[in-house]
């Protein structure tokens, strides 16, 4: 038996926690399945330590360092999960795994520079590491990594690259300006997140369908799924943020709020707040404390008592609607393990805030 290197062990637990390990499915076709994903994500995880490997000891070093912090995997998942539609694992279908996962390491290090975050999966992030300077170009170099290996796999896996490079770009550029004065804020919000998460989400999926040489009407369904399940996703981060930090995480409670970045709860409780004399308080107290870095207990306990607002319920509510209509998406897909996983996953992204 071929023994799995750490990154890949990690890949194999968490594809078994969306679902996909043996005690899901049944049947010798089922468990084929299974082995496959699992099978490719070896052949993923040891490509990505060798396309992230650069000669340049420094760009090494600083390359290799998020990628070997660990992280879900969840878009070379996607990507092996849906090219079971075709052929499966052939060896375009492992470049564009590793295309997509590249290209989602090298955003991590751009957002940790742009919002100076000191934590990234369970480790000091790279700008509070190298400065932001080496985090921002150690994610250039990234990008020029999965841009080649994306151009192995022809003129259209580079337009599609290009198309989902845009809508990051844009994702990012709305979250940082804001929405405008005739902009509805809730609905900016779920935009940037469909940019920013699912555009990638989704090219991961349309890629294993593209690749595996699959049916081009299961591309639209694939697409679908994969922007609605990221937005579902993050909504999900959003209410997770809210939680107690856990070990694994390195994250205090409510980071993104005291990095000032408006989530759905926030969001809704703005709008609580309109009509709502309690929700008006508990938004005053939130945002005193973490506009004049005031008292750590009391902002910990306004978010506690955000955690636990019926705002956050509308909040994770609202992601199961996404979720749900990813798995609607799914319809025209035939019946089959694909489609059962894929349902599996959309319920585990939900699950993750239980």
């Amino acid at each position: 038996m071929t023994r799995l290197p750490p990154l890949a062990r990690r890949s194999k637990t968490l594809s078994a926690s969306l679902g996909l390990g043996e005690k899901l499915f049944a049947s010798s076709e089922e468990r084929r399945f299974a082995d496959a994903i699992e099978t490719g994500l070896v052949e993923v995880e040891e490509g990505l330590l060798r396309e992230v490997s650069f000669a340049d000891d420094m760009a090494d070093v600083t390359s290799r360092y998020l990628l070997e912090a660990g992280g879900k995997r969840i878009r070379p998942v996607l990507t092996l999960l849906t090219a079971q539609l075709g052929e499966g694992n052939n060896p375009s279908v492992i470049t564009a795994a590793q295309a997509v996962e590249i290209t989602h390491l090298a955003s991590l290090y751009h957002d940790d520079g742009m919002d100076e975050a000191e934590m990234r999966r369970g480790v000091p992030s790279a700008q509070s590491v190298w400065g932001n300077s080496v985090a921002i170009l150690t994610g250039d170099l990234l990008f020029a990594r999965a841009s080649k290996l994306v151009a192995s796999l022809g003129e259209g896996a580079i337009k599609l690259q290009a198309d989902t490079f845009e809508r990051l770009c844009l994702g990012q550029l709305h979250e940082t300006i804001g929405p405008r004065i005739d902009d509805d804020p809730i609905e900016h919000y779920l935009g940037v997140l469909a940019d920013k998460t699912g555009s990638l989400i989704a090219a991961a999926a349309q890629m294993g369908v593209i690749f595996s040489n699959a049916p081009e009407e299961y591309a639209a369904p694939v697409v679908a799924f994969g922007e609605k399940i990221g937005v579902a996703f993050q909504l999900i981060d959003d209410v997770i943020d809210l939680a107690e930090p856990e070990s694994d995480t390195g994250k205090p409670q409510g980071t993104d709020l005291r990095s000032g970045v408006a989530t759905l709860p926030l969001l809704f409780l703005r709008r609580a707040a309109l009509t709502d004399a309690d929700a008006a308080a508990l938004l005053a107290r939130i945002e005193l404390h973490v506009e004049i870095d005031g008292d750590e207990s009391e902002l910990a306990a306004a978010i506690a008592e955000l955690r636990s607002h019926d705002v956050t319920i509308e909040t994770l509510d609202e992601a199961r609607r996404w979720s749900d209509e990813a798995v609607a998406a799914l319809a025209p897909l035939p019946d089959g393990p694909v489609k059962l996983a894929l349902t599996k996953f959309a319920e585990a992204v939900v699950d993750r805030s239980t």
